[in-house]
């Protein structure tokens, strides 16, 4: 906590100055008071459904499941990133419910899909087309850096400490680990998916454009 004689940093940007932009993007309430949300500068004033809209032409080519058998508090990091990182959906398997707290609203932002079981998932990603990579340091799995994912894909996470299911482990095509080299069995379970989804955007994803908004 910030002692009360220093200066108190503000997030974004406050009230437009001058005659309002014709944009129907434009949230006419953030434009008069201000927009403070934690978003990136080319967002700044847009109303939330005109924001997810433009990210729907954008997502990438990966999707992120996790199982949610324990109500893991690592999901809500794990949806922050994959928001961050244009995922093209977060898929929860088992129970509906998550632990939003570490998503910090980016969860507004994030097309969000709910399995409630390993097979149903399994039999969405069939329909999808798209190559289920287990996620998890098991005999068998290879680094994730050692060979290219799959450009169409999903990155398939378990929960902290037991990892992966053994039914979620049966229906994955692929098994990657990261290179660890400590004494610790595993990583942080939202550390290890921030890994995994950036090594696919290092190898498929073109660099981000940052523009202002016209």
């Amino acid at each position: 906590m910030q002692p009360a004689d220093e200066p108190q940093l503000e997030v974004g940007v406050g009230p437009w100055v001058g005659e309002w932009p014709d944009d129907e993007r434009l949230d006419p309430e953030l434009l008069e008071h201000g927009d403070r949300r934690n978003v990136v500068d080319r967002y700044r004033y847009w109303r939330l459904e005109a924001i997810v809209a433009d990210l729907d032409t954008r997502r990438h080519g990966f999707h992120v499941a996790i199982e949610n058998w324990q109500h893991d508090l690592n999901i809500g990091s794990i949806v922050r990133t994959a928001n961050a990182l244009t995922a093209s959906a977060v898929h929860i398997i088992g129970k509906r419910r998550w632990n939003r707290r570490g998503a910090m609203v980016t969860d507004r932002y994030q097309r969000i899909e709910h399995h409630e079981t390993t097979d149903a998932f399994s039999a969405w990603a069939r329909r999808a087309g798209l190559t289920i990579v287990a996620v998890d340091n098991t005999a068998g799995s290879v680094p994730v850096d050692a060979a290219p994912l799959p450009e169409r894909c999903v990155l398939l996470f378990g929960q902290e400490g037991p990892g992966l299911t053994d039914a979620a482990m049966a229906v994955a095509d692929a098994h990657v680990q990261i290179r660890q080299f400590g004494s610790t069995r595993s990583i942080n379970a939202a550390a290890a998916a921030a890994i995994v989804m950036h090594e696919w955007v290092r190898v498929h994803a073109a660099t981000p454009d940052h523009a202002e908004l016209p």
